[in-house]
């Protein structure tokens, strides 16, 4: 039986606009699992994003308990979600923000030195992430601007995990970039996946959505439906693109 990695009951998310108040998520309740590949899908505007960062503290419902373990973190201070996003998420965006005056090394070291471990044990593990993702050390030592935007995006993978975390939260990560950079970068999550690491992504692409292992659907703010596609492999993905075909044609995609 799967382990419950967080849980969601009764979420809501609302925001006043020009007086009026708009119902962003409605009611969700979700258990998500560990070692799971879960994909978020849904029209523009459906509440995607925003449920993404609901579940990982960045922002908080205005309805509903959102629930990691047995640790409730819907109530935590705005201090204490950002010790919890330190210690338990990894982020992958569709925009990178690596700070262009330091280093590839140092933008991954900058994340992990913020936790109490010693600077020879993160650049161990700094070390073994970018040999995951074929970031070769002349490249560590490059800045941002030096770098193409498909190994940043890869250092952007490992600046998420260098503290290993128990979700790794995706915002369309192929979003800005090209067909091949794109598959390198799916290629790698899905590595990650297969070493036991849960990842959650925000996609409106099929081919990303196919790396999932469970897709929900989302529309005004609710969980339409969902589609169980198991563990990624390349020999089944034709069977895969067909499922979740029939799936968002159901869903109204």
């Amino acid at each position: 039986m799967k382990k419950i990695l967080l849980k969601t009951e009764n979420l809501s998310k609302s925001f006043s606009s020009g007086g009026n108040l708009q119902h962003v998520l409605k009611n969700i309740d979700l258990e998500l699992y560990q070692g799971d590949f879960t994909v978020i899908m849904g029209a523009s505007g459906a509440g995607k994003s925003t449920l993404l960062y609901a579940l990982s503290g960045m922002d908080t419902p205005s309805l509903g308990t959102i629930t990691f373990g047995e640790r409730r973190i819907s109530s935590l201070s705005q201090d204490e979600l950002a010790v919890f996003r330190r210690d338990h998420c990894g982020f992958v965006f569709q925009q990178i923000y690596l700070i262009d005056g330091m280093s590839v090394m140092d933008n991954v070291l900058s994340a992990g030195l913020l936790t109490d471990r010693d600077r020879k044990s993160v650049i161990l593990r700094a070390k073994e992430l970018f040999a995951d993702v074929d970031i070769s050390e002349e490249t560590q030592n490059k800045f941002p601007t030096q770098i193409s935007g498909g190994e940043a995006q890869r250092v952007g993978m490992v600046r998420a995990l260098i503290n290993s975390p128990e979700i790794l939260f995706a915002d369309e990560p192929t979003g800005a970039l090209n067909s091949k950079t794109g598959l390198d970068v799916l290629d790698t999550l899905t590595r990650f996946n297969e070493k036991g690491q849960s990842i959650v992504m925000v996609t409106h692409d099929m081919r990303s959505a196919r790396r999932g292992s469970r897709i929900l659907y989302l529309k005004d703010g609710m969980i339409l439906g969902e589609c169980d596609l198991g563990k990624y492999a390349m020999q089944d993905d034709s069977a895969r693109q067909e499922k979740l075909a029939s799936f968002l044609a159901e869903m109204g995609w």
